[in-house]
């Protein structure tokens, strides 16, 4: 799935990641996708792909990509990790483009969270 929670509303988003967990768990259906919210891949995905430019910077489960130079890398951003207090998983809590960064430069043009659940 191409990005499933674009333009909808917070609540709608959840909704739609819910049911694709609960045909994840419920009917053992493999679900691929692509999420921009680094929040949502982490307390979704079972593995994500973390891809810039269209090269791999790094894959594996949420504690393995949520790190501060992952995001780094594939961001330029300087991102502060916490834990979710509700799934325990780790989650960008505020974060700032790096020092030096033109403005007009193109950072997420394609990079990418690949979210698969199991």
């Amino acid at each position: 799935m191409d990005e499933p929670t674009t333009y909808l509303d917070m609540a709608h988003q959840l909704e739609v990641l819910e049911l694709l967990q609960r045909l994840n768990k419920e009917e053992e259906r493999t679900i691929i996708m692509v999420l921009h919210d680094l929040n949502q891949a982490a307390r979704f995905a079972d593995y994500i792909i973390a891809l810039k430019d269209g090269e791999i910077v790094k894959s594996g489960d949420c504690e393995t990509i949520m790190q501060p130079d992952v995001l780094r890398d594939v961001f330029h951003i300087d991102a502060e990790i916490g834990r979710d207090p509700r799934t325990n998983r780790p989650i960008c809590l505020t974060y700032n483009l790096l020092q030096g960064e033109k403005q007009n430069e193109k950072v997420d043009s394609t990079a990418y969270f690949n979210a698969r659940t199991y």
